[in-house]
């Protein structure tokens, strides 16, 4: 397989060259299974470990490798490869860890467009849709919007759902889909591109596994029904993974996700609430957090129907969210520099004796 299959392009092999990686080779993450990767090279594919070094350096889960990264790899026979070094991702689709405070969870690395997909029959929520934007907003990957399983229901409450995404969503494509009689599949494969990263995001029971089994043209993963005792979906995605599709794109399926905590540090909230962002330049304070001042043009167009209640209320609780998060980063981080001169002072009181 050419290194082309799998997204290579000249910017990643300028790199290569003006940072002196020409003597490795050039691989691409295509698997991880708990620190352990599975990389595939234009030779094939080879199971893969991260060098002491890469492991010693790194100062959080970010500097580890994740699905979708490039990579500087040695191959030895016949199957074993040794990771020297990650190349610059174009992107990172990231989130808040689960069950870990301040820890940072990587999904996946140099994504083009993210799936937001969710089932109409049971999953549907749009406050979950809009930190789904968040996420791809900061973390600058374009998102589509897939409403799964329309088979399911009739065509006025595919209506429905679609209209309340357009009221409170602007300028995200949404597509509708039967992983089923396949409907909407067309409008899909036009988006996407050979040499382009895909990423679906989304619960588990949604359909995922579906989706990319029809887009691959082949059974690549397997698929489960809806659990009948709790109408949830099973867990059958264990890991992430890259697949190349039929017509040349690029797709990773995620195992699905209940939790979905933002980690914002690069402006995502602004852009998915731009119309909050532009009415705050009308309020009365500067420092105003929408949600008690007199004179706030936030809480006066929610008042007048000229937003959506329920979104403002979302946005409310995301950025709540988001403050308490970078307060736990602020504090592990300072505990760590604590941590490390009580280190560097008891290293120099041994040298003493």
């Amino acid at each position: 397989m050419k290194l082309e299959e799998l997204g290579y392009n000249r910017k990643i092999e300028k790199y290569r060259k003006d940072n002196n990686l020409t003597g490795f080779e050039t691989g691409r993450v295509i698997a991880e299974h708990k620190e352990r990767y599975i990389v595939r090279t234009s030779k094939g594919e080879y199971n893969a470990e991260i060098t002491g070094n890469l492991r010693f350096t790194a100062k959080s889960r970010e500097d580890f490798p994740a699905v979708g990264d490039w990579v500087a790899v040695t191959t030895y026979d016949p199957d074993l490869a040794i990771i020297h070094t990650i190349l610059p991702r174009s992107s990172i689709i990231k989130r808040q860890a689960v069950g870990q405070s301040g820890e940072i969870q990587v999904i996946a690395a140099n994504i083009d467009y993210a799936f937001l997909v969710q089932a109409v029959d049971r999953d549907f929520n749009i406050n979950r849709l809009e930190r789904y934007l968040t996420i791809c907003n900061s973390s600058k990957v374009s998102p589509v919007i897939v409403l799964s399983k329309t088979d399911l229901i009739n065509e006025n409450r595919l209506s429905e759902i679609t209209e309340q995404i357009k009221a409170r969503i602007k300028n995200v494509p949404v597509i509708a889909i039967s992983n089923e009689t396949q409907d909407g599949y067309g409008a899909l494969t036009v988006i996407i591109e050979k040499g382009k990263t895909y990423c679906m995001l989304g619960s588990s029971g949604v359909g995922k596994s579906t989706l990319l089994n029809n887009l691959s043209g082949k059974t690549i993963m397997r698929t489960d029904t809806i659990s009948r005792s709790t109408n949830k979906g099973k867990h059958v995605t264990s890991h992430r993974e890259l697949f190349i599709l039929e017509n040349g794109g690029i797709l990773v399926d995620n195992p699905g996700m209940r939790e979905v905590g933002i980690a914002d540090a690069e402006g995502g909230l602004e852009i998915t609430f731009n119309m909050i962002v532009n009415l705050s330049r009308h309020c009365r304070f500067k420092n105003c957090t929408h949600t008690t001042e007199t004179g706030c043009s936030v809480i006066e167009a929610v008042e007048k129907g000229e937003m959506d209640r329920a979104s403002y209320e979302n946005y409310l609780k995301m950025e709540k969210e988001i403050a308490y998060f970078e307060s736990t980063v602020a504090e592990r981080r300072r505990k760590e520099k604590i941590f490390g001169k009580i280190i560097k002072n008891y290293k120099k009181d041994i040298k003493k004796i």
